[in-house]
């Protein structure tokens, strides 16, 4: 399970980055609001690089903005394995996404805790992690699909009054075994 989650994870992961950064684009155009070059600001940090003042190189940028997000699609793709599968999975993921961020923003000191953000700019950023965790579940989702349910969907297969959407349950009352 660890071989395939680890492969398809970065494959999720890739896959929501691609597709995050195609709505940031858009809002972009939309809204005028300039690329953030905090991603290269918080590698430069964690690589102990020297820091570029003023704009970021782009491959720095695009390699923590991508490399963050296909890392943790593997996250993503463990919970699919395990069988924690659907929107609701997704949304709890979103969170995992957002947490991420703020500790590696805020434990280099290149960013500040959302409570202190201008709110447009904390739902800008909520929107396109949710967009991020969203894409990258349904794919994680779809690639673990593959290999059958997960172990808790075969668990909760045999538990009477669960709602498994893997099939029917066994008529034996098994609750407790």
């Amino acid at each position: 399970m660890i071989k395939q989650a680890l492969t398809q994870g970065l494959i999720a992961g890739a896959v929501g980055s691609v597709v995050m950064t195609l709505g940031e684009k858009l809002e972009q155009a939309v809204t005028k609001r300039p690329d953030s070059h905090v991603p290269a600001a918080v590698l430069e940090r964690l690589a102990g690089l020297p820091e570029q003042p003023g704009k970021q190189p782009a491959p720095v940028n695009w390699a923590m903005h991508f490399g963050q997000a296909a890392l943790l699609g593997v996250l993503r793709s463990v919970m699919a394995h395990a069988g924690l599968r659907g929107p609701l999975a997704s949304a709890k993921f979103t969170v995992v996404r957002l947490t991420t961020d703020q500790i590696l923003e805020n434990a280099t000191g290149v960013g500040a805790p959302p409570p202190t953000w201008p709110r447009k700019e904390l739902a800008i950023d909520i929107l396109h992690k949710t967009v991020y965790a969203l894409t990258t579940g349904a794919v994680a989702d779809a690639l673990a699909a593959r290999g059958g349910p997960g172990p808790g969907q075969r668990h909760a297969a045999v538990r009477l009054g669960r709602h498994t959407g893997v099939g029917p349950i066994p008529r034996e009352d098994t609750y407790g075994r």
